[in-house]
Order: structure tokens, then C-alpha cells, then sequence
């Protein structure tokens, strides 16, 4: 539970530098500065990002431990032979 939170924690924290980088790039573009409800937008929006990408990462590490993707039925596929043949 420990690991989790540390890890958790370094999420928000490069979350939050991610985004104080977009707003400041934002600004130095001439894109004009943004207000409070910009900044928790932009936050939600890379927090969001983040953690889809840590989700969708996690299933496919273990997918691939557990051998999910091996007892696929691709009997149906048009491209692939069946390998019991």
C-alpha cells in the first residue's frame, strides 16, 4: 500500500509540473493568460491523461504475465490459419 501511494504521489506531482509547463508555454506562445477555471481544466485534463495511460499500461503488463492474450480464439480471423490444424 506503501509503493502505491509513493507512486501515486509521484503521479500527481509530475501531473502538476506537466501542467504549471503547459500554462507557461500557453502564455509564452501568445495564447494570453488563463484563469482559474484554465488552470483546473488543463490539471484534470493531464491528471486524466495520466492515468489513463498508467491504467491501460497496467492491463497490458498483465495481460501479458498472465497469458491472456494467448487464449484469444482466432478460429474466426480471415488472416490467420488455425494452429490446431
Amino acid at each position: 500500500m506503501v509503493r502505491f501511494l509513493r507512486l501515486l504521489l509521484v503521479a500527481v506531482a509530475v501531473s502538476a509540473a506537466a501542467t504549471l509547463l503547459l500554462g507557461v508555454t500557453w502564455t509564452a506562445i501568445g495564447g494570453g493568460a488563463m484563469n482559474l477555471h484554465g488552470w483546473i481544466a488543463l490539471g484534470i485534463g493531464v491528471l486524466g491523461t495520466a492515468g489513463l495511460t498508467w491504467g491501460l499500461m497496467a492491463l497490458a503488463f498483465r495481460s501479458s504475465r498472465e497469458g491472456w492474450d494467448k487464449r484469444v480464439d482466432n478460429s474466426l480471423d480471415p488472416g490467420r490459419e488455425d494452429p490446431h490444424d
